[in-house]
């Protein structure tokens, strides 16, 4: 069968699932149900068995080693990076800088890119649906440097307002920073737009694409943005490893950010000269064998096809919005007319942490909480959500059994 045709097939859901060993343990008496995706992925039978042959078979410390060991523990972190720059359409591997997570990425960014370019005065501009991960960082590069930080306003459901938006840029603005996917909302921003107008302005733009990553296709170089970060561990792989893609051009301007092992070119007593990209980046021994595990998460979203998983979460997405809208007391929250992989609710008066405290005894597991997005949650007005979101493994019963859990804490709480 093509590649082409096989894209064309709906994802086999219950078949996929008895590839993720946790499925197989009950959870409070009961079958789990798993809708917190967004916040780490469950893993895969083949990154566990990668990682394990990696440490069985394979160890060794990488690029210093002349024996064989070090040499192919060597090229398979190298192509796990090839791996990540095929899976982001970069131009070039070496446009790929592995960090621990998002996180660490956007801070590299903040602190090697924007120490060198941001003056007092300049502009930083986000949006308000910003995980922290995508604010903090800004904020204390801004307090550090005499700059400002400007919040581009979304509508009550949780769409940014575009219009506003593109007005909030001038000559002072130097990065626009935003969210591919909304990690509390699941609302899809128009990113390439964002990133045309911010270049027009002359300054550079950074997508968080950590809930991009596991749901959709992603092509930087067709999204235009300088830098695009995302986390291994909401991609099905093991946590403690990321990557940063950044435009060749930038990484080669930009300074280390750490320093140490393996980002250095010469070190003397008085000076040191530092490698090219991207080991300038990469100080000391990193976790290869993460690199190895986001390597074999790769190879399995991509064999499961990256357009019907899309295809897949979208129609649970509606399925689940239906459902929910359906049981009295409950209220979504993020209703943008794009949005994937997220339900996001209130069950009445009902504290979020009591609604996922009565799912848990259902074998149901969400979030509940702030998200990470507490500026976010004062706009809408809410202390918290319940979060659902979801994943290649979820099927429509585990929805049902989401509901019915709902009506649960209905109960319990009248």
């Amino acid at each position: 069968m093509s590649a082409a045709a096989k894209a064309l097939l709906p994802l086999d859901a219950a078949r996929v699932r008895r590839d993720f060993p946790i499925f197989a343990r009950p959870m409070r008496g009961k079958p789990l149900v798993y809708l917190d995706t967004a916040a780490s992925a469950q893993k895969p039978r083949q990154v566990l068995d990668a990682m394990r042959a990696f440490y069985e078979n394979d160890y060794a410390n990488i690029h210093r080693g002349v024996y064989e060991l070090s040499e192919r523990a060597t090229r398979m972190h190298d192509e796990a990076r090839a791996k990540v720059a095929r899976l982001l359409g970069a131009a070039d591997p070496r446009e790929i800088v592995f960090t621990r997570n998002a996180t660490e990425a956007i801070n590299l960014v903040a602190w090697s890119w924007g120490r060198t370019h941001l003056r007092r005065g300049d502009e930083v501009l986000v949006t308000a649906l910003e995980h922290h991960a995508n604010l903090v960082p800004w904020q204390l590069l801004c307090e550090e440097r005499g700059a400002r930080l400007r919040v581009a306003p979304i509508d009550d459901r949780g769409v940014v307002l575009l219009d506003e938006l593109a007005a909030m840029l001038g000559e002072r603005t130097k990065i626009v920073a935003v969210g591919h996917v909304s990690n509390a909302l699941g609302t899809v921003n128009p990113v390439r737009e964002i990133v045309e107008l911010a270049h027009r302005a002359g300054a550079v733009a950074l997508v968080d694409g950590a809930q991009a990553v596991p749901r959709i296709p992603v092509d930087v170089r067709a999204l235009g943005c300088d830098f695009y970060v995302f986390s291994g561990h909401k991609l099905y792989g093991p946590s403690g490893i990321g990557a940063l893609y950044g435009r060749l051009e930038l990484l080669e301007a930009m300074p280390p950010w750490q320093a140490g092992g393996d980002m250095i070119a010469t070190v003397g007593y008085e000076k040191t000269t530092f490698a090219d990209p991207p080991q300038r980046f990469e100080a000391g021994t990193p976790d290869i064998a993460g690199a190895v595990g986001l390597g074999a998460a790769i190879d399995y979203v991509e064999e499961l096809g990256l357009e019907r998983i899309a295809r897949h979460e979208d129609d649970l997405l509606a399925y689940g919005t239906a459902l929910l809208s359906d049981v009295a007391g409950v209220r979504l929250v993020g209703t943008a007319p794009h949005k994937i992989g997220v339900l996001s609710f209130v069950v009445g008066d009902v504290h979020p942490h009591d609604v996922g405290t009565v799912l848990d005894q259902e074998g149901v597991a969400v979030r509940a909480g702030h998200h990470c997005a507490q500026p976010l949650m004062e706009r809408l007005g809410l202390p918290a959500t319940v979060r659902a979101s979801l994943g290649v493994y979820n099927v429509r019963e585990d929805l049902d059994r989401l509901a019915a859990g709902i009506r649960r804490v209905i109960e319990v709480f009248a």
